[in-house]
């Protein structure tokens, strides 16, 4: 299933989607539909396995609708949609930004983040396809990191990137279960990058 955003007059589109999704994708990624599905499956997977956690993927200041002041600041992000969520959703807010990720958990309590998963490095964001390889790379690590073991699977882009994307091909591998070192799997061609976040606040 394709995560279709919100109308971008209706506000903040990502907070409008993430109510009942577990993804938002934005219109103008140029992310393709088995890449997306592919990063649902993994999102779906996580679910499961007990780690909850949505993501929004954000590739331009018009995906932010009214919230564009929060431009390459995924952390911050990551925080709003928490507290616009909070009615119907608790657990993790994963942000995926160009410039980088963001990674929020309301504090104290079972989806407070972790230390383990402020120290994960993931592949790091680029525009457009990078967007989605950067979530498939960073969100099996989190969920590790969390305790939390996914069912082994190819969670990687599927498709080339759009000209212009900024991620090549092969640096983007297959995610295994936390039992692999993970360490290992991570060679000198992946730029890598520590998770951002937001500083977790009681409510």
């Amino acid at each position: 299933m394709f995560a279709a955003p919100a109308a971008l007059a209706d506000g903040d589109p990502a907070s409008d989607v993430l109510v009942n999704m577990t993804l938002f994708n934005p219109i103008d990624s140029g992310i393709s539909f088995a890449t997306i599905d592919r990063l649902q499956q993994l999102l779906a997977d996580s679910e499961k396995a007990g780690f909850h956690i949505r993501v929004a993927m954000i590739n331009s200041p018009a995906d932010l609708g009214t919230a564009t002041a929060l431009w390459d600041k995924p952390g911050h992000y990551a925080q709003y949609l928490s507290y616009e969520l909070s009615a119907l959703y608790h657990g993790q807010i994963l942000v995926v930004m160009p410039n980088g990720f963001g990674l929020y958990g309301t504090a104290p309590g079972k989806y407070a983040v972790t230390k383990a998963e402020l120290e994960v490095r993931a592949l790091s964001p680029a525009p457009g396809a990078g967007l989605a390889a950067a979530a498939l790379s960073a969100v099996p690590l989190l969920a590790h990191a969390a305790g939390h073991s996914l069912p082994a699977g190819g969670y990687k882009l599927v498709s080339a990137p759009a000209a212009g994307s900024g991620t090549p091909l092969a640096g983007l591998i297959a995610l295994m279960l936390g039992a692999l070192l993970i360490a290992g799997c991570w060679r000198a061609s992946l730029k890598a990058r520590p998770l951002s976040f937001s500083r977790q606040v009681r409510r």
